[in-house]
C-alpha cells in the first residue's frame, strides 16, 4: 500500500482533527479508522488513544462489540455465563476508496471483515466540520452499514448477552480522563443520560465541553452509553439490550454531530446547538 495513512480536518488554517484511515494496529485491537487527536479551537485535545486502562479505545469512531460473532470493538468478548474472554474473533474495518477528501469533508467506503477475511458489512462514512461560534466547532459523523452476507446479520452488545448496562456499540468517543460533569435534557449526572434516548448530552471537562447530538430520527431512538467512572466515554448504542437484526442487503444509517467547545457550555446553549444541527 502507498500513500498517506492520515487525513486532516481543517478550519481556516487550524487542524482540528486527524483521521487515521489506514492505521497499523495489532489484530487484538480490532483495527479500524479513528479520529485522534480531536482538538478544540484553542488546541486542547479531547480524545484519547489506546489508554492503559483500555488499549482498544481508539479516539472517536465506530466500534461494535459483536457482529455475528465477530468482535469489532477490540479486546475481550463477553460470553454469557462466563464473562469477558480472549477469543481469536477480532475483525477489521478496511478502507476501500475515497469519495471525497478535502479540508472540511472526508468521505470514504469501507469493508468490515472477520479475522479470517470474510466480509460482513460494507460502509459509507462521511465526516465533516464547520464553525459553531467563536469558541466552538461541529464535527458531523454519518455512517451507513450494509449487510454484505446472504443471511440475517445479528449485531449485539454485551448487554444483549446479559451484562446489564453494557449496551455499547456504534459511534463511540473516548474523552480525556479526569473530573467531568454530564448534562442532558433530563438533568445532570450519568444516570440522567446513560441508557436514555435524548436529543443531546454534554460532557464538560477541564477547559472543554463536548455536546453530542443525535442528529437523525434513527439516532434519536438509540440510547446513549455514558461512563465517567474509570474512564470517560460516550457512545450511541445500536443494540442496547437486545440484538439488532440486519436483513440481507439492508442498510442502517446513523448520524451524530459533536460540538467541540472551549470552556463550559450551558444547558440553553447545548439545546440550541441540538436544534440547529439535528435534522
Amino acid at each position: 500500500m502507498t500513500g498517506d495513512a492520515t487525513a486532516v480536518l481543517r478550519l481556516a488554517d487550524r487542524v482540528v482533527a486527524e483521521y487515521a484511515w489506514r492505521p497499523d494496529l495489532p489484530v487484538a485491537l480490532a483495527p479500524r479508522p479513528y479520529l485522534h487527536p480531536v482538538r478544540t479551537l484553542a488546541g486542547a485535545a479531547v480524545t484519547e488513544l489506546m489508554p492503559d486502562s483500555h488499549r482498544h479505545h481508539l479516539g472517536a469512531g465506530v466500534a461494535i462489540a459483536e457482529v455475528d460473532g465477530a468482535n469489532f470493538w477490540g479486546g475481550r468478548t463477553f460470553l454469557p455465563g462466563h464473562g469477558p474472554a480472549w477469543l481469536d474473533n477480532q475483525g477489521t474495518q478496511h478502507h476501500v476508496r475515497w469519495l471525497r477528501r478535502d479540508d472540511t469533508r472526508l468521505s470514504h467506503t469501507l469493508r468490515w471483515t472477520t479475522i479470517d477475511g470474510r466480509p460482513l458489512l460494507t460502509e459509507r462514512r462521511d465526516l465533516t466540520c464547520r464553525p459553531a461560534g467563536e469558541d466552538a466547532w461541529a464535527l458531523s459523523y454519518r455512517f451507513a452499514l450494509t449487510n454484505a452476507t446472504g443471511g440475517e446479520l445479528p449485531i449485539r452488545s454485551p448487554a444483549a448477552h446479559g451484562r446489564t448496562g453494557a449496551g455499547y456499540g456504534g459511534f463511540f468517543w473516548r474523552a480525556p480522563a479526569g473530573p467531568c460533569r454530564t448534562t442532558s435534557p433530563d438533568g445532570t449526572g450519568v444516570e440522567a443520560a446513560h441508557g436514555r434516548c435524548t436529543g443531546w448530552l454534554a460532557v464538560e471537562g477541564d477547559g472543554w465541553t463536548l455536546v453530542f447530538i443525535a442528529a437523525s430520527p434513527e439516532t434519536r431512538r438509540d440510547p446513549w452509553f455514558v461512563r465517567t467512572r474509570d474512564y470517560v466515554g460516550v457512545g450511541s448504542a445500536l443494540a442496547w439490550d437486545r440484538p439488532l437484526l440486519l436483513a440481507p442487503g439492508a442498510t442502517l444509517t446513523r448520524h451524530v454531530v459533536t460540538v467541540i467547545a472551549d470552556g463550559p457550555v450551558g444547558t440553553d446553549r447545548a439545546a440550541a446547538y441540538a436544534a440547529d444541527l439535528a435534522s
